[in-house]
C-alpha cells in the first residue's frame, strides 16, 4: 500500500493544539479555561489571579518542580478533554532548573533542554486531548516595525509553532470609549498568528463578570467560538472522506467480481458511471489494472477490449 495519500485519504485529527499569547491582564488564562473539561497545569502560579467563578469544576496542578509534570502525566487523565499549559515560558524555566540547577544554562545545555521540551510537547500531544499553551507577549524587530510574538526562546518557539493548529494574539482595544478584549488568529504586520479554519480576523472575547466580579455568563468562548467552527470544518472533511471510503469499497466489491475478460469489459464500460470523488477514478483504474494483470487478460488496442489469455 502506498504511503502517498490524497487529501480525502488523510487521517483527520479529533483534537486541536493552540496557543494564546498577550500582555499581562488580557484574561489569557480565563479564556483558555473556556475550553471543554480543562486540566490546568499552573506553572507560574497565576491561577490565584483568576476569578473563582471561572474555576468552578476546573482541576488544577500547581507545578513546583519538573517532577510534578512527570507524575501528573502518569495519572488517569481520561476525565479531561483539554490540557492547559500556563505559561509555556515558565514551563521552560522549570526544564532549565531540572537540567542546570541554580546556574545559568550554557551552550552545551541547550540541546538537552530542547530535547526535554520537545519530549513534553510530544507526550502531551499523544494524550489525544485539546492542548492550549498560554504565553506572555514579547517583541521582534523587523526593519522599522515591531511585531508581537509569544515570549519564548526562538528555537523553542519555532519548534512548537509548526505543531500548532491555531496561534492567537490577545489584546485590549478601546472602541468608542469601551475597552474590550479581542483575539486574532490571523498573522498581521504587528503580530504572529496561525488560522487554519478561517476564523474571523478579529474576535471579541466577551466580558462575563460585572463590576463586582460576579459572573454574568458562561465561560465558553473557546468551546463555542473556536473549537465548534474548527471541528465543523473537520466534520465536513470527515463526511467527504466517509463518502470516498464507501465509494472505494463499492469499486473494490465490483472488481472482486471480475473473473474473466467478459466481466472485465463490463466493469471497464461502467467505470465512468460511478459518482467519483477526488482521486477515486484513477484509484479505480489502478485497482482494475491490478486485477486484469492477476488474471493475465490481454488488451486489444484495436477493439479496446480485453480477451482471456490463450
Amino acid at each position: 500500500m502506498s504511503l502517498i495519500k490524497k487529501s480525502n485519504e488523510l487521517v483527520l485529527p479529533s483534537t486541536i493544539k493552540m496557543m494564546l499569547y498577550g500582555q499581562a491582564g488580557m484574561r489569557k488564562t480565563t479564556t483558555a479555561l473556556s475550553a471543554p473539561a480543562p486540566l490546568l497545569l499552573d506553572f507560574d502560579n497565576g491561577v490565584k489571579r483568576v476569578n473563582m467563578s471561572h474555576l468552578d469544576g476546573v482541576d488544577i496542578v500547581q507545578i513546583t518542580s519538573w517532577d510534578d509534570v512527570d507524575e501528573v502525566l502518569k495519572e488517569d487523565l481520561s476525565a479531561y478533554k483539554t490540557i492547559i499549559v500556563d505559561t509555556i515560558g515558565k514551563m521552560l524555566d522549570f526544564i532549565i532548573s531540572k537540567k542546570c540547577g541554580t546556574r545559568q544554562p550554557q551552550v552545551r545545555d541547550w540541546s538537552g533542554i530542547n530535547q526535554e521540551f520537545q519530549n513534553f510537547v510530544r507526550n502531551i500531544s499523544n494524550l489525544n486531548k485539546n492542548v492550549i499553551f498560554v504565553a506572555h507577549r514579547d517583541t521582534r524587530k523587523e526593519g522599522d516595525s515591531t511585531v508581537f510574538i509569544p515570549a519564548l526562546r526562538e528555537k523553542s518557539y519555532n519548534s512548537i509553532v509548526t505543531e500548532l493548529d491555531l496561534l492567537g494574539y490577545m489584546e485590549a482595544r478601546n472602541e468608542n470609549g469601551r475597552v474590550k478584549a479581542t483575539v486574532t488568529f490571523d498573522p498581521t504586520e504587528r503580530n504572529d498568528g496561525k488560522n487554519t479554519c478561517n476564523l474571523p480576523a478579529v474576535m471579541e472575547i466577551p466580558t462575563i463578570l460585572d463590576a463586582q466580579g460576579n459572573p454574568t455568563g458562561e465561560n465558553d468562548f473557546i468551546t463555542r467560538k473556536v473549537l465548534k467552527p474548527y471541528f465543523a470544518m473537520l466534520a465536513v472533511k470527515q463526511e467527504e472522506q466517509k463518502k470516498y471510503n464507501a465509494l472505494i469499497e463499492d469499486i473494490k466489491d465490483n472488481i472482486a467480481l471480475i473473473t474473466d475478460a467478459e466481466s472485465a469489459n463490463d466493469f471497464a464500460s461502467r467505470i465512468d458511471a460511478f459518482e467519483h470523488i477526488g482521486n477515486s477514478k484513477p484509484k479505480a483504474r489502478e485497482l482494475f489494472a491490478r486485477k486484469v494483470g492477476e488474471l493475465n487478460l490481454v488488451y486489444n488496442k484495436e477493439t479496446k477490449k480485453y480477451a482471456d489469455a490463450v
